[in-house]
């Protein structure tokens, strides 16, 4: 059996979130995957959970229980006109990158994105991440932007670029 067949993904639970922080802190570390500059533990991640409306969820990709990464769906914005539309992200622990468990992930989250009820997605992704931005477009997202200058990590101005992926499938969800 490979080890893409032994994985699973679910939602997270809160024995999760030590998993969950330790994988944000290697990105935190690089200065160059997110904007976060703290180190996390279990109950920041807690405190977003805990945060979540009911069409935001967070999932956990794991094999022999041990959790290899994590997706988040969030709302974009709380405005009752931007109910369509949501944020994803997802993070991998780095030694298993290039395995292929991201793009479990990103099915599974599209798949979720769908079931709440979301037509439009959004991704922030550092500019200079082209891996990320390749591996967005494979799954159809288009880059519509790039803010400059828009972070000050690691004594550096970051720029994001912004990408979008419509699932035409999906009306709009209901007020």
């Amino acid at each position: 059996m490979s080890d893409l067949a032994r994985v699973q993904i679910r939602e997270s639970t809160p024995a999760d979130y030590a998993a969950i922080s330790s994988i944000y802190n290697e990105a935190i570390a690089t200065g160059s995957i997110t904007f976060d500059t703290r180190q996390f533990e279990a109950p920041d991640i807690q405190t977003w959970v805990d945060k979540f409306c009911d069409r935001e969820c967070l999932l956990v990709i794991e094999r022999q229980q041990q959790i290899l990464g994590w997706g988040i769906v969030k709302q974009y914005s709380d405005r009752p006109g931007y109910r369509v539309c949501c944020e994803t992200s997802i993070y991998l622990t780095f030694a298993e990158k290039g395995q292929g468990l991201g793009k479990l992930m990103q099915t599974a989250l599209l798949q979720k994105v769908a079931e709440l009820g979301y037509h439009h997605i959004v991704v922030k992704i550092v500019a200079t991440n082209d891996g990320s931005i390749a591996f967005h477009k494979s799954f159809g997202f288009e880059m519509v932007g790039v803010q400059k200058e828009v972070g000050h990590v690691a004594g550096r101005w970051q720029d994001v670029a912004i990408m979008q992926l419509i699932l035409p499938q999906v009306p709009p969800y209901p007020l």
